[in-house]
């Protein structure tokens, strides 16, 4: 029997220019303890034999909703930019990826435990801002002010202003190939019409 849990690469907390991987600690912020909290009870699966493996996600991109159906609206009014500083990771993975990953998961029963599930080239979010705008054909030249994201999302604004360097280490170890590694190639495969 396999249990394949969901949960966060938001487990590590925000931590700044690390490189993250699944040995590495949780932070200690709002997210990362729900997120430990969820993964401790998916774990509890172990005890009636399953076997447990908790996927950490990286923001998914992918052709309907999510960041990119925020953002695009924005870039399309040529209102779109980075967010606050822009110095902040974004792990993220292509929708495609997500799924080849799981399956990937489902075959292999040698992993167990957490496995992070996004790209192996995590972008800061300026990185992520000029992309979309060269490919869209549109300028990134106003930001977000951070006060402004704090005031309109409240706690939730951390999940934004912050972010995680994470590095899909256990599954690339174990043979798995992203078909959309670099954020480019990805969002020009999502973008298109």
């Amino acid at each position: 029997m396999t249990l394949i849990s969901t949960s966060a690469v938001g487990f590590y907390g925000w931590r700044g220019n690390e490189i993250l991987t699944e040995k590495d600690p949780p932070g200690d912020d709002f997210l990362s303890t729900v997120c430990q909290d969820w993964e401790k009870e998916a774990l509890r699966a172990q005890e009636k034999g399953a076997r447990v493996v908790v996927t950490r996600f990286g923001i998914v991109l992918g052709k309907s909703g999510g960041v990119l159906g925020a953002m695009i609206p924005l870039f399309k009014l040529f209102i779109g930019g980075k967010l606050g500083k822009g110095t902040q990771w974004f792990s993220w993975v292509h929708s495609k990826d997500l799924t080849g990953g799981i399956k990937h998961i489902f075959h292999n029963p040698s992993l167990q435990g957490p496995v992070n599930l996004c790209s192996p080239i995590p972008v800061t979010n300026y990185t992520l801002t000029k992309t979309l705008a060269k490919i869209m054909h549109r300028p990134s030249i106003l930001p977000a002010p951070e006060v402004a994201i704090k005031i309109a999302l409240g706690e939730f604004a951390n999940n934004i202003l912050r972010g995680q360097r994470v590095i899909p280490k256990k599954i690339m170890d174990d043979g798995f190939k992203f078909s959309h590694p670099e954020l480019e190639m990805a969002l020009r495969e999502i973008l298109q019409k």
